[in-house]
């Protein structure tokens, strides 16, 4: 079989290699109590599309450091209550998408919301205020400042946020939220079923954000990675800061999350990734001590996998 990375019987193994900074739990714990120490200010407002079966609403929230953060919301009009929810996270640069295809899970009897990551292609906001780089790219931005200046930590809270909010409605059963997301959107997945651990289903798909020096290593600082090499060439062009900035970009590294998960999880994987390698997904998911069932796409890369969708929409069932 063609390889693109290890073998299978070793990326069952892999730990991953970019270094996990000491103060790391405390680090997130300093956050999550910024988090919640926010007034999200939450506005629901009735959105110009329409659906026989649900209502559809622009959420907005004020996330830490100030920034209103924009989500897609809809509930089903007949269904009971307390129900089931499920969030959408999306990939790199891009929005919540449109709203007819999320009406499957309104179908369902569930509510269902999709975040707009701040600074990216949807209606949040990305309020910037950070030394260093602001060209270009999102997980290098705050690296050269303080490390709760990273600007995936605000994200990663925004995730964390959002669940709290939609666990909050009158209509949704906290206790029974799923969090599904492919690529950016798989890393936001595991993010936010780490930091919120009331989450009750997890299903990422080729996570993003993990294990970048071992992205770095394979040569594959390119595509969704290029910043790796642009922040290395800019701010660091003989690499003699290179261990404290993987260290620094260990705090926003998902394998390190990934041990606080309790949801049981379902994760896709395509053995011929290379945007997002799939050594660096395992270094997560062997990281994992709740129950996951991983399914393998041995020739598929970064690309639709046959099928998964459909295997996500049954493992949300168990809601």
């Amino acid at each position: 079989m063609p390889m693109l990375d290890m073998p299978l019987e070793k990326l069952k193994l892999y730990q991953g290699i970019t270094p996990k900074p000491g103060d790391f739990d405390a680090y997130w714990e300093q956050a999550l109590e910024e988090m919640n120490a926010v007034d999200p200010q939450v506005e629901l407002v009735p959105a110009a599309f329409s659906a026989p079966f649900a209502e559809c609403f622009d959420l907005f929230f004020t996330g830490v450091r100030g920034a209103r953060v924009h989500a897609k919301y809809i509930r089903p009009k007949q269904a009971a209550a307390p129900h089931p929810a499920v969030l959408h996270f999306h990939g790199y640069t891009g929005h919540s998408g449109d709203w007819q295809d999320k009406l499957q899970y309104a179908a369902m009897g569930y509510s269902f919301a999709a975040l707009d990551v701040r600074g990216q292609g949807g209606l949040s906001e990305d309020v910037g205020g950070v030394k260093g780089n602001t060209h270009h790219g999102h997980f290098i931005r705050g690296l050269d400042d303080k490390p709760e200046n990273l600007l995936f930590r605000h994200i990663y809270l925004d995730t964390a946020l959002l669940a709290k909010i939609v666990m909050g409605f009158d209509e949704v059963d906290a206790s029974r939220v799923g969090v599904t997301g492919w690529s950016q959107g798989g890393a936001l997945t595991i993010a936010c079923a780490a930091l919120v651990p009331e989450i009750k289903l997890a299903a990422p798909v080729y996570p993003f954000l993990s294990d970048y020096k071992r992205v770095w290593e394979m040569d594959l600082a390119k595509d969704a990675y290029v910043e790796l090499k642009t922040f290395f060439r800019h701010f660091d062009p003989q690499h003699k800061r290179e261990d404290e900035i993987f260290t620094r970009l260990g705090y926003i590294d998902i394998q390190n999350l990934a041990p606080r998960i309790r949801a049981k999880t379902l994760i896709g994987v395509g053995l011929m990734d290379n945007i997002c390698p799939p050594s660096t997904q395992f270094a997560a998911i062997n990281k994992m001590t709740a129950p996951v069932e991983v399914e393998i796409y041995p020739d598929f890369g970064h690309e639709g996998l046959p099928g998964m969708y459909d295997k996500i929409y049954t493992f949300m069932q168990q809601l």
